[in-house]
C-alpha cells in the first residue's frame, strides 16, 4: 500500500537490516527448491513475469539479479539492460525497446531500471519538469495494467539505503576493476545529489505503486537480507498468481457488454451503422483515374522522400470486408515509394511465437525506422473484429481492447509518427460478384477461401462490430478513413489522395 503523503517513502529501508551467514544458509536452500519449483510451475501455467530491478546506485543490484540467476533455472531467464540507446532504438517510439524484450509466456523477464530508468534520469537532470514526469508515469501505469490483464505478474524492487551508507559503498565500487558504476560515469551524478534523487524517486514511486504492481522497498544495506528479501518476493508473487483459479478457456462472454444501447441493435431499422454512411456508388471515368493516379503517386514519391529526410515515419493500416480491394489499394501506394522505404505487413492468424506474448507485441516489432513507412494488410484491429465476431477471445478481453489500441496508436503519434487507418467498404451484392469472379478466374481462385463464405453468412454481426470500433478508435491523430470501394478506381484515388495529405501536413508542421 502506499505511504500517506507527507510519510518518507523509503524509511524502512534505512534501518540497517542485516541477515547472518549462518541464516542465510539454513533459508537458502529452502528457498531456491521453493523458487524451481515455483518457475516450473509458471512455465506450465503459461504466465509470464516481469522482474524489474531499480534503485539506489551503488546498491547491488547486479548482484541480486546474479544471485537469482544461480537459484532459478537460467534456460527460462532473461535479463536486459537498459543502458544507453542503440540506434535501431533511436529511431523509434521509446517503448519498442521494451515491447522487444516482453518475456514468452512461461518466463521470466529481468529488467534493469525497466521503463523507470528514462523518465527518472530526465527529471533528475531537469529536462523534464513534473509535469512531463506525470504524463510519462501515467503511459507507465497504463502498461502494467495492460499486462496484468494479460495475466502476466509483475515484481518491482525498488533497493535503498541511506546516505552514509551510499557513500561507503560506492567509494569500494570504485576500487573494484569489475564495478558497472565505474564503466557508467555519468550514473555518479545520482549519487553527488542524494537529496534530489530521492525526491524524485518518491515521487516515481508513489505514482506507479498500484494494486496488482506494487514496489517492493528492500534495504540494499547487507547483500544477505537484500537478496533473500528478494528471492521471497518473488516467490511469494509467483505462488500468488498459482494459487488463483486458472483462466477459463478463451470465449466470447453471453453476458451483457458495456457497449452503448446505440450500437447494440435489435430492431432492423436500428441497425443503421457508420458504414451505412458511405456513398457506394461514387465512381471515376477512366481517364480521370489514370491522370490523377500518375500525379498522386508522383507526389507520393516525393513526400516520402522528403519524409526520410526528416525522420518522419507513417503507418498505414487497411481493413475492409472481404473482396473490398486492400490489396489493389495498397499496391497503387507501394508502386509510388521507394521499395527501400516501406514494408508490407500481412497479417494472418498468430505464429506459436507470437501466441507466447500480448497481442500487440507482434506489431510493437514492425513499427517502422524513422523515415520509414509501414503498411499493415490487416492489424491489430483484428482483436475487435473477427477475435470478437468469431468468438476466439473472450468479450472481456476485446472490450478493453479499444482502450489498449488507443493507447498503442497514441504512442505512436505523440513520438511523430503518422498513422492513417483506412476502412475499405463495398456492398454485399458487389461482393457477391467478386467473389464469384475470383471463382472463375484460375489466377484469381486462390484468393477465395472457405473462410470467405463462412465470413459473409455474419454480415451483420461484423457490420456492427465494425461500427464500434469505429465509433471507439477514431481520433484526430490517427484517424479512420471510409473508402467507398464499389468502384476499384475511385477507392484507390481516395486512398491516395488521403495518404499525400497526411504526409503534407505533417512536413508543414516539421518544417
Amino acid at each position: 500500500m502506499p505511504l500517506p503523503p507527507g510519510e518518507d517513502m523509503f524509511a524502512t529501508a534505512k534501518i540497517g537490516r542485516s541477515l547472518s551467514k549462518a541464516a542465510y544458509k539454513e533459508e537458502e536452500e529452502q528457498l531456491r527448491t521453493a523458487l524451481l519449483e515455483a518457475q516450473i510451475a509458471i512455465r506450465e501455467r503459461n504466465i509470464p513475469v516481469y522482474l524489474i530491478i531499480a534503485g539506489m546506485e551503488g546498491a547491488g543490484k547486479g548482484g541480486v539479479v546474479n544471485t537469482l540467476d544461480e537459484w532459478l533455472d537460467a534456460r527460462g531467464v532473461n535479463v536486459y539492460a537498459f543502458w544507453e540507446e542503440s540506434d535501431e532504438e533511436k529511431m523509434r517510439p521509446r517503448a519498442w525497446r521494451f515491447w522487444r524484450a516482453m518475456p514468452r509466456r512461461g518466463e521470466i523477464g529481468v529488467f534493469f531500471g525497466g521503463w523507470y530508468l528514462h523518465p527518472i534520469e530526465e527529471r533528475f537532470s531537469g529536462s523534464w519538469d513534473d509535469a512531463d514526469l506525470d504524463q510519462c508515469l501515467r503511459g507507465i501505469r497504463e502498461l502494467e495494467r495492460m499486462l496484468i490483464h494479460d495475466d502476466a505478474i509483475i515484481v518491482k524492487c525498488w533497493y535503498h539505503f541511506s546516505e552514509e551508507v551510499q557513500r561507503k559503498k560506492l567509494k569500494a565500487l570504485a576500487r573494484s576493476d569489475r564495478s558497472r558504476w565505474k564503466m557508467l560515469p555519468k550514473k555518479s551524478k545520482f549519487s553527488e545529489e542524494y537529496q534530489r534523487f530521492e525526491e524524485v524517486a518518491d515521487r516515481v514511486v508513489r505514482s506507479t505503486d498500484i494494486g496488482r504492481a506494487p514496489w517492493h522497498i528492500i534495504e540494499a544495506t547487507d547483500h544477505r537480507y537484500r537478496d533473500m528479501t528478494t528471492g521471497r518476493i518473488l516467490l511469494r508473487e509467483m505462488e500468488s498468481a498459482l494459487s488463483e483459479a486458472p483462466h477459463p478457456e478463451r470465449r466470447v462472454d453471453d453476458s451483457p457488454s458495456n457497449t452503448p444501447t446505440d450500437m447494440l441493435p435489435n430492431a432492423p431499422e436500428a441497425r443503421i451503422t457508420l458504414l451505412d454512411r458511405i456513398d457506394l456508388e461514387q465512381t471515376i471515368e477512366r481517364d480521370d483515374y489514370r491522370r490523377r493516379l500518375a500525379e498522386l503517386q508522383a507526389e507520393l514519391n516525393d513526400l516520402t522522400w522528403r519524409a526520410y529526410a526528416k525522420k518522419l515515419s507513417t503507418v498505414l493500416v487497411f481493413e475492409g470486408v472481404d473482396a473490398a480491394g486492400k490489396g489493389g489499394a495498397i499496391r497503387r501506394v507501394t508502386q509510388a515509394v521507394d521499395s527501400r522505404l516501406r514494408e508490407v505487413i500481412s497479417i494472418a492468424a498468430p505464429t506459436d511465437e507470437e501466441k507466447a506474448h500480448h497481442y500487440l507485441w507482434r506489431f510493437w516489432r514492425k513499427v517502422p525506422r524513422a523515415g520509414r513507412m509501414t503498411v499493415f494488410d490487416r492489424s491489430w484491429y483484428g482483436r475487435v473484429l473477427v477475435e470478437r465476431v468469431e468468438g476466439f477471445t473472450s468479450q472481456a478481453n476485446w472490450a478493453r481492447a479499444f482502450l489498449e489500441i488507443n493507447d498503442f496508436e497514441h504512442q505512436l503519434t505523440s513520438s511523430g509518427v503518422i498513422v492513417q487507418k483506412f476502412w475499405l467498404q463495398i456492398s454485399k451484392d458487389e461482393q457477391l460478384a467478386r467473389f464469384k469472379a475470383r471463382e472463375n478466374t484460375s489466377y484469381k481462385q486462390y484468393k477465395i477461401t472457405d473462410e470467405d463464405w463462412r465470413n459473409r453468412e455474419r454480415w451483420d454481426d461484423y457490420r456492427d462490430a465494425v461500427n464500434e470500433m469505429l465509433a471507439r478508435t477514431s481520433a484526430s491523430h490517427a484517424p479512420w478513413n471510409l473508402i467507398a470501394g464499389n468502384d476499384k478506381r475511385f477507392a484507390r484515388i481516395q486512398v491516395l489522395e488521403t495518404v499525400t495529405k497526411a504526409l503534407r501536413t505533417a512536413l508543414k508542421a516539421r518544417d
